[in-house]
């Protein structure tokens, strides 16, 4: 079999690996799928494949990993704007619930996966977490787009348009674990949404299905006061005690936005190897609270980054989000060193990696890892003059500024050109949505 090589060139590498190396005088030799090997510059022309590769220079550009977007809501971008400005549960009872209720099916969700999709490629994502609706179209929409995927198999108590009970989801969920398991760019998840919506049996079944088949559980844990508070007044225990008694407190676990934490419950995560993914917009834009991102990166716990839905942040853009974790938790500890630039980027790939069981296969620059890769272009106004590439990367560098990426060996962006997507259809698509939604 003839394999297809790629070296890319850029000015800067920032491998994301154990010691964090940023390199210059090095370019990246991609053979099909894979990172081959890390090349000085000046012995690039003495590769046995050198004749055949395509080379790509990269002057001023930093070349990443590609991000890792930990949890989102992707088909729900096809209602982003429309009920703004809002607190988390009268967003969703009073405006998301029942819009989903009238408008959710798999047309929908595959839609609005490709409006995020794009929206998530162009601005440097190139794996994402999900929870929602329809996960086997997602899966396939994913495939076919050509972006990493974990399609979250979602389950509740109360009916909707996927399906009516607990039984029927978890049915479901299995089932599609099944149909994609042969898809190479998806994996799955269990996807229950929230303490709040879920009973204990089938978190119980959950529990078990994730230990006997060595996935992820990705959920919202603790996203507010009032859900705390709630909890204890009709259970008499929080939301995470809840949870370490049904056997969920594990390395499995991705609580999601985790903004009420007391000092026991901090030690408590990192001790069971809980994953934190951190979507510091969306709980600001919500009114939601402020995760105690510094003194849980103080203890070893594992914090990766999301977006959540357009709906309620309202972009997907994790270097936004990368930026605005790194502020927040300095501003909300008093502490100007607490998740500096480098840790910043970690939340967004190789935390991230890590949280979905990936860290194998992506989230760093590493020979034998998948070819996710972006390149960020920092010869803009707005990041020079350039004294560290890692900190203008996260505190001056805009999505806009991402000029390639590659998901597994696969240019999807080059030169800020969209290789494969129709943006003109998905963004026709979109809005014949919305003028359904509004008439």
């Amino acid at each position: 079999m003839q394999h297809r090589y790629q070296i890319v060139q850029p000015e800067w590498i920032v491998t994301v690996n154990s010691d964090f190396e940023v390199l210059r005088g090095f370019a990246v030799l991609i053979e099909d799928n894979l990172i081959h090997s890390l090349v000085p510059n000046d012995e690039i022309a003495e590769l046995d494949c050198y004749a055949q590769a395509e080379i790509i220079p990269l002057p001023n550009c930093a070349l990443l990993p590609g991000l890792v977007n930990s949890h989102t809501h992707a088909s729900m971008s096809l209602f982003r704007g429309m009920a703004d400005d809002l607190p988390l549960m009268e967003w969703l009872t009073d405006h998301i619930w029942p819009a989903e209720s009238n408008w959710v099916c798999p047309e929908f969700t595959v839609d609005g996966f490709r409006l995020a999709a794009a929206e998530m490629i162009r601005s440097g994502t190139t794996c994402l977490s999900d929870m929602y609706y329809f996960p086997g179209e997602m899966a396939a929409c994913a495939q076919q787009i050509g972006i990493r995927s974990v399609v979250g198999l979602i389950v509740l108590d109360f009916p909707s348009v996927w399906a009516q009970d607990a039984t029927e989801y978890l049915h479901k969920a299995l089932a599609v674990h099944d149909q994609i398991r042969e898809l190479p760019l998806v994996s799955s998840a269990f996807a229950p949404h929230a303490p709040y919506t879920i009973s204990d049996e089938p978190l119980r079944q959950i529990a078990m299905y994730s230990n006997e088949l060595d996935i992820p559980v990705h959920m919202h844990v603790h996203e507010t006061a009032a859900e705390v508070a709630e909890a204890q007044q009709k259970t008499g225990q929080r939301p995470l005690q809840r949870l370490d008694q049904l056997n969920l407190l594990n390395s499995n676990l991705i609580a999601v936005h985790m903004t009420e934490l007391d000092e026991f419950e901090i030690e408590r995560v990192a001790e069971a190897g809980v994953n934190v993914a951190h979507c510091p917009e969306s709980n600001l834009k919500l009114g939601s609270g402020i995760c105690p991102v510094a003194s849980l990166l103080e203890l070893g716990v594992n914090v990766c980054l999301g977006t959540d839905g357009a709906a309620s942040n309202n972009d997907l853009d994790l270097l936004g989000e990368m930026r605005t974790a790194a502020m927040l938790a300095k501003g909300s500890s008093g502490n100007a060193r607490a998740c500096d630039a480098r840790q910043a980027i970690e939340m967004a790939t190789i935390n991230g990696a890590r949280a979905l069981g990936m860290a194998d296969l992506i989230g760093s620059i590493e020979s034998g890892k998948r070819a996710d890769l972006i390149a960020v272009d920092l010869s803009d106004l707005n990041t020079q003059p350039l004294y560290d590439p890692v900190a203008q990367i996260v505190y001056a560098a805009a999505s806009r500024q991402v000029s390639h990426v590659w998901i597994d060996g696969t240019a999807q962006l080059k030169d800020f050109e969209f290789c494969h997507l129709d943006t003109n259809e998905i963004i026709a698509k979109a809005a014949s949505w919305a003028q359904k939604i509004r008439s």
